[in-house]
């Protein structure tokens, strides 16, 4: 005969816990990981090696059906050994100096008039930044008009004091710093967002004793605000040199790549040829060489203000 025990009995017994097997941290962030990788390779790395791979052939999208020849570095001997090509880096090299020139001489002395409190500075501050807000397509049209020669706003206000009509995007010495004040100007918010930043972020017993020491103002700006906020700068300094130098809804709004071609970027050119000409195995070459250019640049520039700030 069988006897039961009374659940009242079994109710106290104490069961040893169960073993739960986890997972060390590293993999439990690797899988929270993993969806995102996967997309930003896909989304990144695929489009790189196809580039790449492209590069080596002489095809076009727009004939599809017509077999790719492979070339190998044929597309780039090609355009290494373009004169026109070199013209084009050429003036990009200078638009970039232009423009940068601008937006981090204006954008410095603006966000350093920003540290002193005065009424109204959190709305100025709001419109300074509005500029960065618009579509560059838009902003280029825009400044196109502001520079006609024949109604311009621009020439109006020249023609005040006496000076003649100019042909601002009708020329290209003019062209270069019409699309640079252009660039500046839609761009220069960024760099007094940055830069104010960075410099509100010095102590103010800093600032106040170089105050107390007699310090002038030009003094404690170049010895103790940009020296203490320079790491923020360089990051600005290196975004803004490698945007400007992918520069193109400007030039197509407001010069075209013209007088002449004259006023064409390297990122211009390469537009040209992919949505020009069709020429998709020369515009991935261009696009390779220009991601090398703008790398190598950028590396050599990061190095060099990395030594700069190690000495403040």
């Amino acid at each position: 005969m069988a006897i039961s025990i009374p659940e009242r009995e079994t109710a106290g017994v104490k069961h040893a816990p169960k073993q739960v097997r986890t997972l060390p941290d590293g993999w439990l962030c690797g899988l929270f990981l993993a969806p995102s990788g996967l997309i930003l390779a896909l989304m990144v790395f695929y489009p790189f090696f196809s580039l790449v791979y492209y590069s080596t052939l002489q095809f076009s999208m727009m004939r599809p059906r017509i077999e790719p020849v492979a070339v190998g570095l044929g597309n780039y001997i090609d355009l290494l050994n373009d004169n026109e090509i070199w013209q084009r880096f050429a003036f990009t090299g200078k638009f970039v100096l232009a423009t940068v020139l601008i937006q981090f001489t204006i954008g410095l002395t603006v966000a350093y008039a920003f540290q002193r409190n005065f009424k109204g500075r959190d709305f100025l501050f709001t419109v300074a930044l509005l500029p960065m807000m618009l579509c560059p397509i838009v902003v280029g049209f825009l400044w196109r008009y502001m520079f006609n020669s024949e109604w311009g706003i621009v020439n109006w206000l020249i023609s005040l004091v006496g000076i003649a009509k100019v042909d601002w995007v009708g020329r290209s010495e003019n062209a270069l710093w019409a699309v640079a004040v252009a660039d500046a100007w839609t761009w220069t918010p960024f760099v007094i967002l940055l830069a104010t930043a960075a410099f509100r972020g010095i102590p103010k017993d800093i600032r106040e004793s170089a105050e107390i020491d007699g310090a002038s103002t030009m003094f404690t700006f170049f010895h103790v605000t940009l020296p203490m906020s320079l790491p923020i700068l360089v990051i600005a300094l290196l975004l803004r040199l490698i945007d400007a130098f992918k520069q193109y809804d400007l030039f197509l709004a407001m010069t075209g790549g013209g007088p002449a071609s004259e006023t064409q970027t390297a990122a211009f050119a390469l537009g040209k040829i992919a949505f020009g000409y069709f020429h998709t195995g020369e515009a991935s070459a261009l696009a390779i060489i220009l991601l090398i250019v703008i790398m190598g640049l950028s590396m050599i520039f990061v190095r060099y203000l990395t030594r700069l700030s190690n000495r403040f």
